[in-house]
């Protein structure tokens, strides 16, 4: 039977509450559909730097989990968005500041 999918507009609304709730500044950048759109979190670490993050389909525990696609300078993670974001027109992208880099993507439910 296939996973149940939430709709991205609801899963972009919750994660961004749990980031608040733990008082990491995060914001949307680029809103993409509300039913079925791909999702980016950009963690933009405040010295030039940042990460990229993506949902991928692990086929070995035959479950979406969320990967560190790129770390790298910052314009260098943005250009990264604006080609991803020219070929899916669908795509969201949230921007979070921390210094620490956390994300929160590792913790159970965000998968």
């Amino acid at each position: 039977m296939p996973e149940a999918r939430l709709a991205a507009g609801i899963w972009v609304a919750a994660y961004l509450r749990r980031l608040s709730l733990a008082d990491i500044p995060a914001y949307v950048t680029r809103h993409g559909d509300d039913t079925a759109g791909a999702v980016m979190v950009k963690c933009a670490t405040l010295d030039g730097r940042a990460s990229l993050w993506i949902r991928e389909w692990n086929f070995e525990t035959d479950q979406r989990i969320w990967m560190q696609l790129n770390e790298a300078e910052e314009r260098e993670i943005d250009a990264e968005i604006a080609r991803n974001a020219a070929r899916d027109p669908d795509l969201w992208v949230i921007e979070i500041e921390s210094r620490s880099a956390r994300t929160l993507l590792d913790e159970p439910g965000l998968a």
